[in-house]
């Protein structure tokens, strides 16, 4: 069922849109690319800090007068204040743990940790990343007024170090971030841990106790199926209160709720009734079926997904920058500098984070490796793990958190430089280790980032050209896999990025049918005509028709096509009265319920989900990368 690729790019097509176009750049796409990405928000936060270093030593009294102002809230005769330094580090920061909580579950139920053996390396590495540089900080400080200290230097700050690594590594690997986030999510966990047992003087033990309860009954809700926020906020903010009680740090809320929130992707089955319900709407549009309608959309989406939409962009843009500028503030002269660098509290802090981090992630990694004889080993390169060892010496948001309650006074702006000065220096290193690997010749280059590791497999069951329809040289080292709807809009204007792609002469491409019936009441039978078309070996002469004629799908535009393409024309409306090919569909949508697809146009990769956008640069950019992993795995 194999084709050859066209020769060039598609021109424009009429459409069910309009004339389709290949897709253009808007020109609000940078900012807006801008400002989804890490790099962005670890911009503003180092703004924030630098904002808070300038601020401090222009006028050190006006800096903390305004963070030390008190603010209450009260209810009746319950009251809680706190200044807004406590309201920052307690309160706004408890949504960004649940963040980085919300996006540790998204890889365990979406991402590579879904094959939990993948767990064990950054596991292993977290937790050795955080024991080696509390050992280094208590080699300085054994016996001396530091040694309280000790919880400062082990935590990685995620948001800073993942944002920088986008900044200085450029070309880093997807695989490389996602070894950084589990490691950061083990030593988040252990410190939020450590903050809980080691940092929380005169615990109270009843309203631990029914915090724990609160917690339980969340994850009672959880298990009942309760989908609505409003029966969970109210347990969540209780939570906290009742830590907060206890003298416990209420940030441990936010992770222990964010590992919970389950990803999925939306089922077809799921956005079928969600349909059903918008046109139940359309028919009546009452405020009631309104209501029903909206909640059955939003009930589509996993729990994970909604809270990431909804917090991420605040914890990112606001409460992380807030937090540095509320924190990082401290006098720098000469004097005290001179004193800080022979301090055991900042070089034990520097020395822990720039020597430490990297020692235990590259070493642990190494020495899996050695001896499981490569069964467990790194997803990413050697040269990604190094630089994740090295950008793992940023430490800030927890390293501050643990600060502010293990010192004060001098002690304490001993040790924010000490974070600082690491934070400055891992950067440098990385920049380094990127900066060398780029220097590499091309094959060596692309085996340091990327490594030697098996990648998973999303499509289910993998492309048979005997059955399939396919595209391209069968001996291609990249496939692609579209499922798409011929009345699919977003599927016609993929189109001509799709014919641009196969100008690529070491590319295959393969079509699968996902009719979605609810919303496009005539692809299922425009599906059966590709396939009633491809019994006369014109598959691919009856696709390009159908998706240059989106809004002409009527049977007599199915026959009128058979007859500019000169088949058969009563073998091929026979096939189509009796639903001689709806198994061959059939076949397609099963495939697609297993490979978790729900929505088109849907890609893989070499059998990865393409999870980005679909113009030209993005595909591009993930077909070179699956090109260069083939030719790795093929030498």
């Amino acid at each position: 069922m194999a084709e050859p690729a066209p020769s060039g790019p598609g021109s424009s097509v009429p459409g069910i849109l309009g004339p389709i176009t290949t897709w253009k750049r808007d020109v609000t796409a940078p900012l807006r690319s801008f400002m989804r990405t890490e790099s962005g928000s670890a911009g503003v936060l180092v703004t924030a800090i630098v904002a808070a270093l300038v601020w401090a030593n222009v006028d050190l009294h006006s800096y903390e007068a305004l963070w030390h102002t008190e603010f209450s809230l009260r209810l009746g005769g319950m009251e809680l204040t706190r200044d807004l330094r406590d309201w920052v580090n307690s309160g706004l920061m408890t949504l960004f743990f649940l963040v980085v909580g919300l996006e540790a579950r998204r890889e365990f139920d979406l991402g590579d940790l879904r094959d939990r053996r993948r767990f064990l390396l950054p596991l292993a590495a977290g937790v050795t990343g955080m024991l080696i540089p509390v050992a280094i900080f208590l080699a300085f400080n054994g016996g001396g007024p530091g040694t309280h200290g000790w919880g400062v230097a082990m935590s990685t700050d995620t948001a800073l170090a993942l944002g920088l690594l986008a900044l200085l590594g450029r070309g880093v690997p997807e695989q490389a971030r996602v070894f950084l986030l589990t490691v950061f999510v083990v030593d988040d966990l252990i410190a939020l841990i450590v903050i809980a047992v080691a940092y929380s003087e005169h615990v109270k033990m009843m309203p631990l106790v029914l915090a724990i309860a609160v917690f339980g009954a969340l994850l009672g809700l959880r298990a009942l199926g309760v989908r609505r926020g409003v029966f969970f906020a109210p347990l969540c903010i209780l939570l906290w209160l009742l830590l907060l009680e206890s003298g416990v740090d209420p940030v441990v809320a936010g992770l222990a709720i964010g590992l919970t929130a389950t990803a999925y992707s939306p089922a077809r089955g799921a956005l079928e009734a969600a349909s059903g319900l918008f046109k139940l709407f359309r028919e009546q549009p009452t405020a009631e079926l309104a209501r029903s309608a909206t909640l059955g959309l939003t009930q589509t989406l996993s729990p994970n997904d909604r809270l990431q939409r909804l917090y991420h962009p605040w914890t990112s843009y606001l409460i992380v920058p807030l937090f540095g500028l509320a924190n990082a503030g401290i006098v720098i002269d000469g004097s005290f500098l001179a004193r800080a660098f022979t301090s055991p509290i900042t070089l034990g802090i520097l020395t822990a984070y720039v020597v430490g981090k990297p020692i235990a992630v590259v070493g642990v990694s190494w020495l899996l490796n050695r001896v499981t004889g490569g069964r467990i080993r790194p997803a990413a390169g050697w040269a990604a793990v190094l630089g994740s060892g090295t950008i793992a010496g940023i430490g800030f948001t927890v390293s501050l958190l643990i600060a502010s309650l293990a010192f004060e006074g001098q002690e304490l702006a001993e040790a924010k430089l000490g974070v600082l000065a690491a934070a400055v220096l891992a950067s440098l290193f990385t920049w380094l280790v990127y900066r060398m690997t780029a220097r590499l010749p091309k094959h060596k280059r692309a085996v340091a980032l990327l490594g030697v590791a098996d990648q998973l497999v999303d499509l289910i069951p993998p492309v048979d050209p005997e059955q399939d329809h396919v595209r391209g040289a069968e001996t291609a080292s990249v496939t692609v896999v579209e499922y798409g709807d011929f009345q699919c809009p977003y599927c016609g204007q993929a189109e001509p990025i799709v014919r641009e792609l196969l100008t690529d002469t070491d590319l295959r491409y393969v079509w699968r049918h996902l009719p979605l019936t609810d919303v496009h009441p005539q692809a299922q039978l425009a599906a059966e005509a590709a396939e009633a078309a491809a019994e006369q070996g014109a598959f691919w002469q009856m696709h390009d028709l159908l998706l240059a004629h989106q809004d002409e799908l009527r049977p007599m535009d199915l026959l009128r096509y058979a007859g500019e393409l000169d088949l058969d024309q009563d073998r091929f409306h026979d096939d189509l009265r009796r639903h001689v090919h709806a198994s061959r569909v059939a076949q397609d949508l099963e495939s697609a319920d297993l490979s978790g697809v729900s929505g088109t146009p849907t890609f893989f990769i070499n059998g990865q989900r393409h999870y980005g956008a679909y113009d030209i640069a993005t595909l591009t950019e993930a077909i070179k990368t699956a090109r260069v992993r083939a030719h790795i795995a093929a030498h």
